[in-house]
């Protein structure tokens, strides 16, 4: 099931769109403000934020530029009463992917939530096909023909975020901050010993390669799409 984070300091409109998108098969997060929302993303997976711009502490356009600064990739929503297209443009500069103007309606909403998450290659049923092969994100498996195996919770979310992805290179930072949260205390090394572990179990499969990119990160081939 997608995990969805809310991020509005309207009580009303915040229990509106949980409801919703709860209706419509979503998980949902909520934070009032920009600062709530990192303290949530440090020790949950997300997989898009809808969230308003004008809020306290931290607003929306600190929040998205924290994100992005820290290489988080994950679809972001705007849903704002500010209508200017400064805003837009600023909104969309520093790296939202969808700009919704309060008031806004319910099933739009979600019909842009279903196609931010398509967009970001993740499947409607949270599985990706390689091959004979199928990672389940819900249950942490990856199952064929000759394999059946559960990977702990780190190591698949590092191998399904590798392999959503494919061909794109992810920098240890990235792979740092999207998987073990922003505030980590585990260094890089952390991220190449799980790689390490990942190539032991799968390295003579034909299916797919982890390949390292000198002085950069990691990358993901999909040898079956």
């Amino acid at each position: 099931m997608f995990q969805i984070l809310v991020v509005e300091d309207n009580k009303n409109l915040l229990m509106l769109m949980k409801t919703r998108l709860e209706q419509a098969g979503y998980r949902v997060l909520q934070a009032e403000n920009g600062e709530k929302a990192l303290q949530i993303l440090e020790n949950e997976h997300v997989d898009l934020i809808i969230c308003d711009i004008m809020m306290p502490y931290m607003d929306g356009f600190e929040l998205i530029e924290s994100l992005r600064d820290a290489r988080f990739t994950l679809p972001i929503l705007i849903v704002t009463a500010r209508e200017d297209y400064e805003d837009k443009e600023k909104g969309f500069r520093l790296g939202t992917d969808d700009y919704m103007v309060k008031p806004i309606d319910m099933n739009e909403l979600i019909l842009r939530v279903a196609a931010l998450l398509r967009r970001a290659k993740i499947t409607n049923e949270h599985k990706i096909v390689i091959g004979e092969i199928l990672l389940d994100y819900d249950n942490l498996s990856i199952t064929g023909p000759d394999l059946q195996i559960e990977l702990p919770k780190k190591e698949f979310l590092l191998l399904f975020k590798l392999l959503s992805y494919p061909k794109q290179i992810f920098t240890r930072q990235q792979l740092m901050s999207e998987i073990w949260g922003l505030d980590t205390d585990i260094d890089e090394r952390t991220v190449d010993s799980h790689i390490k572990k990942l190539r032991k179990k799968f390295d003579d499969r034909p299916e797919f390669k982890i390949i390292t990119i000198r002085g950069l990160g990691y990358k993901a081939e999909r040898n079956y799409d």
